[in-house]
């Protein structure tokens, strides 16, 4: 039994996270151009909406910046700033207001120390460690014989389940964020009810992309261990 048991085990393990990720992917262009196109009330940009959020909750001190790239929109809680794209912090529709109130929606997770946010950001140095290493060790590990090869093997698998329970801690992060957003634009009198259903596209479909991650991740993970057990038999 080789690798990637003739490639066609693989993308059974593979093949549905990654078409569901490129769906995702998809959906999520498709609602941000199609309420990138609806105007926000008053014409408030995406930044302002942030800013106003931010103020509104006593995080004066956060900034806000341009970010490059399409959908590139970050909270950073190291530095307590909020990095928006260009389309986000300049936009003057429903999917800016919608996506900055999100990535607000993080700050004020890190100002309330939501406990899945403190998890993630334990987990990133483990996780930017075990996204690389992992594989390389299993893949080693696979191709030696004897007990070295079977702990480095399972060592690479450890490391990697790191990564697959990073993308878990993530999924209640992200629609914790979601949440808290939508509750701010329509209490703030942001957006009406009628307005945030365009909202709760945009938002909906991002958080399959979170979706598709985790069951890559887990994926890849099981099919590591299932080569590993084939190779013992």
């Amino acid at each position: 039994m080789y690798l990637f048991g003739g490639y066609g085990l693989y993308f059974l393990f593979a093949l549905p996270a990654l078409l569901l990720g490129l769906w995702a992917q998809a959906r999520v262009r498709s609602a941000f151009n199609k309420y990138s196109k609806v105007a926000s009330p008053g014409g408030i940009a995406g930044a302002e909406v942030a800013r106003r959020m931010l103020d509104n909750n006593g995080l004066q001190h956060i900034r806000i910046e341009t970010a490059g790239g399409f959908l590139s929109d970050h909270y950073d809680p190291r530095s307590k700033i909020l990095r928006l794209s260009s389309d986000v912090f300049q936009g003057r529709s429903i999917a800016a207001a919608g996506v900055a109130a999100h990535e607000t929606g993080h700050a004020l997770q890190d100002s309330k120390r939501y406990a899945p946010l403190m998890l993630r950001s334990l987990m990133v140095p483990t996780v930017q460690f075990g996204s690389w290493l992992g594989p390389l060790l299993f893949i080693a590990g696979f191709f030696l014989s004897g007990t070295i090869g079977t702990t480095l093997a399972w060592a690479g698998v450890l490391m990697f389940g790191a990564v697959a329970a990073f993308t878990l801690v993530t999924l209640p992060v992200e629609i914790d964020a979601s949440n808290r957003a939508k509750r701010e634009l329509v209490t703030e009198g942001i957006l009406t009810p009628v307005e945030l259903q365009g909202v709760n596209k945009v938002l909906d479909a991002a958080a399959l992309t979170y979706v598709a991650a985790a069951i890559q991740a887990i994926s890849t993970l099981f099919y590591y261990v299932f080569l590993l057990r084939g190779r013992r038999r």
